[in-house]
């Protein structure tokens, strides 16, 4: 298989997510060390205030992190998560979360992410996470 068609492969194991499919997150960049994903708020997606629930602003971040981390079809498992929430969200917002490597250290990378407001620009959320890579690969390297 020649790297394009790995970097295929690599995707289509990666749109699969079932708990992001069944979200309607739709991963729309996928690189290596890049992802970017994208949410529209619901009705459902609120908290009692009316505002984006924390949990699906992280959520998107997360399903960002995943992406890159595992983008070059090697297992990559989360070793910290640190997110700070800057601003709130409303249904109907499109939210996009935007993950790149900035290290790669033997088993360990690290990764900012941005949250923003696709309408507006708006920063909502921003996130340094590291990974863990695993001695596995879900599309070997030839």
């Amino acid at each position: 298989m020649d790297s394009r068609q790995r970097q295929q492969a690599i995707d289509a194991f990666i749109q699969q997510d079932p708990y992001a499919n069944a979200l309607g997150a739709k991963i729309e960049i996928l690189a290596p060390g890049h992802s970017r994903v994208t949410l529209k708020v619901t009705e459902h997606m609120v908290n009692f205030h009316g505002m984006t629930h924390g949990a699906i602003i992280f959520t998107v971040s997360d399903i960002a992190f995943s992406a890159a981390g595992n983008s070059r079809g090697q297992t990559a498992v989360a070793l910290n998560v640190d997110i700070s929430f800057l601003r709130a969200s409303q249904p109907g917002d499109v939210l996009v979360a935007e993950a790149k490597e900035q290290f790669i250290g033997g088993p360990t990378a690290l990764y900012d992410i941005t949250v923003i407001n696709r309408d507006t620009g708006e920063l909502l959320a921003k996130s340094q996470n590291m990974v863990y890579r695993k001695k596995e690969w879900f599309v070997p390297v030839d």
